[in-house]
């Protein structure tokens, strides 16, 4: 943030001593806190003078009904970028994260929806996160489980322990043992592949299979109907979140009008949804307050990490009011980011 490089190291340590007393207290902070909490060694009236100048340039907020000032986003973002010493994790809350997640081979579903409730608790924020994107996972069976006359159920078991179903209708004459044989065909011949190149292949993979008019009739089913067949990248399931709980509690959601936009963030999950995808395979991620692209967004600020193995990404990380202590939650997000990343296998 190069604007605030050129703040004077006064300014730098007046502009710290604000931010972290607002994020402890969530009061306006006045001179005489700040002159106590910069050690700069000069009069509550100098500092008051410099934190006038931080507000003219758009660092502090100057409450109608308070002598105290607040950070704006870009004081946060000069904090971040500059000011901040990261806190690691302490030894217990690293305990609680390795207690409180799945052991290597647990389904990534349940790690990643663990890892969010606990994240938010340690951060008192919502812990929220996204499953990994499917294109790239590997099949590693395939279950056809007829459960009427006409409709077949498909059961995806994916590495790492992802597990999704949908129904495929077929012709009704199409008889059980034919279900059977096709499915071992479909898992010779598929299995140990991704979704992507199924999608790309499958014509290819099948042209010989299916001995018998029924069992040809159920492949070229599958072949016609590859796209939606092998594209699991539809419906929500993907975003996990936290309980809001947490976040509810904090001062900043005491009117019901931050209230109700914390709840429909939370239930209809269409925004979160949309942004968190965007950040696979981005690493560590800060956007706060009006960084986000989304009005509705402009209030809070979003922490996130992406996690990677093989062919696996998705992001962890946390939702709350730009008012969040960055040092310790950061770095409990990307630890959190690491130990995801160990237990998928």
């Amino acid at each position: 943030m190069k604007d605030a490089e050129s703040l004077t190291d006064r300014q730098l340590r007046v502009l710290a001593a604000v931010i972290e007393a607002y994020i402890e207290t969530a009061e306006p902070t006045g001179s005489r806190t700040v002159a106590v909490r910069s050690r700069l060694g000069v009069s509550p009236a100098t500092i008051r003078s410099t934190m006038n100048d931080l507000e003219r340039k758009g660092y502090l907020f100057h409450p109608h009904t308070s002598a105290g000032r607040i950070p704006t986003d870009r004081a946060y973002r000069a904090y971040v970028d500059l000011l901040m010493r990261l806190s690691p994790p302490s030894m217990a809350e690293r305990e609680a994260l390795s207690q409180e997640l799945p052991g290597t081979g647990g389904a990534v579903e349940e790690v990643l929806h663990r890892a969010a409730q606990v994240l938010g608790v340690l951060t008192q924020e919502l812990g929220v996160g996204v499953a990994p994107a499917l294109d790239e996972i590997v099949l590693e069976r395939l279950e056809l489980v007829r459960v009427a006359s006409d409709r077949l159920l498909l059961v995806f078991n994916l590495e790492s322990g992802v597990l999704r179903t949908i129904f495929v209708q077929i012709p009704g004459a199409i008889a059980s043992e034919v279900v059977h044989q096709v499915a071992q065909v479909l898992n010779e011949r598929l299995a140990g592949s991704t979704l992507k190149a199924i999608r790309k292949s499958l014509a290819q993979r099948l042209r010989d299979a299916g001995h018998t008019p029924e069992g040809r009739e159920l492949m070229n089913i599958f072949i016609a109907e590859r796209e939606d067949i092998f594209d699991l990248s539809g419906g929500g399931e993907d975003i996990v979140l936290g309980s809001a709980q947490m976040l509810a509690d904090q001062p900043e959601f005491a009117s019901n009008a931050r209230m109700r936009g914390l709840l429909d963030l939370t239930e209809r999950r269409d925004l979160l949804k949309e942004v968190l995808r965007d950040r696979r395979r981005a690493g560590l991620s800060i956007t706060i307050g009006g960084e986000n692209l989304d009005s509705r967004l402009s209030d809070f600020t979003l922490v996130t990490a992406s996690y990677e193995r093989g062919g696996l990404s998705g992001v962890i990380g946390v939702l709350g009011p730009t008012r969040m202590p960055y040092d310790k939650i950061i770095g409990l997000v990307e630890h959190t980011s690491r130990l995801i990343e160990g237990l998928l296998t």
